[in-house]
């Protein structure tokens, strides 16, 4: 399905209810380091329950190789002007998310061409949503955009 690029991480429940979307859905998770926290840790793994053995999750040292995919690459930010329901999310493209406190680097951000620097509209002068709740509200937007056809995720 999509990769679930998270630049490092800082909070081990968020992480691990990530894990836990992903083991729902079929994406994949890479975490970029320094994390902060070790994989192993007691709030990562309660809010993960017990999906992480379903879950596809690799860690990497920076962002361009946790970002090497054939698919086209979007990072979420609130610098974006471009709503994550104006682009067209496929199957095995990149979804980036910052850490939650201070979300992607600017440098990375100006790397990327506008239209790929996607928003999650909020009220005026709103900071941000939570981290979890971010990837899961773009995630359903891709998985609603490809009419929930992968094998992974069926309607009952």
């Amino acid at each position: 399905m999509f990769n679930i690029v998270l630049y490092q991480p800082e909070i081990p429940p968020n992480t691990g209810n990530i894990i836990r979307l992903c083991a729902n859905t079929g994406c994949r998770l890479q975490l970029v380091e320094p994390l902060g926290f070790d994989l192993s840790n007691k709030k990562l793994r309660r809010a993960g329950l017990d999906y992480h053995e379903w879950a596809e999750v690799e860690t990497h040292p920076d962002l361009a190789s946790a970002c090497s995919t054939s698919g086209d690459i979007y990072a979420i930010s609130t610098r974006g002007t471009r709503s994550y329901t104006d682009a067209c999310i496929k199957a095995g493209d990149t979804l980036v998310f910052g850490p939650e406190t201070r979300g992607l680097p600017d440098s990375y951000l100006d790397s990327l061409d506008q239209h790929r620097i996607l928003r999650i509209p909020m009220l005026k002068n709103s900071r941000s949503l939570n981290l979890s709740n971010a990837v899961a509200v773009v995630v359903y937007e891709g998985l609603r955009q490809n009419n929930f056809t992968d094998e992974t995720v069926k309607l009952l």
